[in-house]
C-alpha cells in the first residue's frame, strides 16, 4: 500500500452528533419538523447545503444554510472530542511516508470548520476531496477515482477507510481494498450490505495490521 484514503464524519472525527444537532435544530426552526437520527442520516449524500436545499420545504432556504454552519460551528467543541488514537495513527502514517487522503460527503466549509477545530491539519492530508469538488456523490466511485489521479497512485496500491455502506460500495465500485471502520462511538452503519475486505473495530487493530 502507498495510500490511504479515508472518509470523515465517524470514520477520521466523531462529528456525527454535531451534525444531526445542526440539521435537526434548522429544520425543526423552519419546518417545525422533528427529525430523528436515522432521518437525518438517510439524507446523506450530498454536501450539507445540497441536503437542505432538496428537503426544507421553507421557501428561506440559503439562510436556512447560514444558520445550519452557524449551528454546526458553535456546537463543534461541545458535541465533537478529538481523538487521540485516530491523532496518532495519522501522524504515524504521516512519518511512515503514506499518502493520505480524504473523500468526504461534506461541504467544504464544514470540513473546514471540522479540520480546524479538531486541529486536524490540512497540511496532513496530500489531497482532500468534498462533496463540493464531485458531480456524484458516494457511492459513486468518482472521488475516489479523483483522488488516485491526485496522488498518482494505482487502484492496487490504495485502501480506502470507510464507516458507510457507501463507503464501502463506492470502494468497490473504484476497485480498491476497502476497510469498513467502527472505531469512533459513532459511525453510519452497524451492518454492511456491501461487505468491507476487512472490518476493524478499533483504531490499534488497524494499526498493527501494518505491521
Amino acid at each position: 500500500m502507498k495510500a490511504f484514503l479515508f472518509d470523515f464524519d465517524g470514520t477520521l472525527a466523531n462529528t456525527l452528533p454535531v451534525a444531526y444537532y445542526a440539521f435537526q435544530q434548522v429544520f425543526d426552526m423552519y419546518d417545525g419538523k422533528e427529525l430523528t437520527n436515522e432521518d437525518v442520516r438517510n439524507m446523506f449524500g450530498p454536501p450539507e447545503p445540497e441536503i437542505i436545499r432538496e428537503n426544507l420545504q421553507h421557501q428561506d432556504k440559503e439562510e436556512a444554510i447560514e444558520r445550519f454552519l452557524h449551528i454546526y460551528e458553535q456546537n463543534h467543541e461541545e458535541l465533537v472530542k478529538q481523538n487521540q488514537d485516530i491523532t496518532d495513527m495519522l501522524n504515524m502514517l504521516q512519518e511512515r511516508k503514506y499518502k493520505l487522503a480524504i473523500i468526504t460527503g461534506k461541504s467544504r466549509a464544514t470540513l473546514d470548520i471540522s479540520l480546524k477545530k479538531l486541529h486536524m491539519d490540512e497540511a496532513c492530508f496530500d489531497s482532500i476531496i468534498t462533496g463540493d469538488d464531485v458531480e456524484e456523490a458516494k457511492p459513486h466511485p468518482e472521488g475516489i477515482l479523483k483522488t488516485l489521479r491526485d496522488l498518482k497512485v494505482e487502484k492496487s496500491e490504495a485502501m480506502f477507510i470507510g464507516d458507510s455502506n457507501a463507503d464501502m460500495e463506492a470502494g468497490k465500485r473504484a476497485g480498491l481494498f476497502t476497510a469498513g471502520v467502527q472505531w469512533l462511538p459513532e459511525f453510519q452503519s452497524s451492518k454492511f450490505s456491501v461487505e468491507p475486505d476487512q472490518m476493524y473495530q478499533k483504531v490499534s487493530e488497524f494499526v498493527e495490521s501494518l505491521g
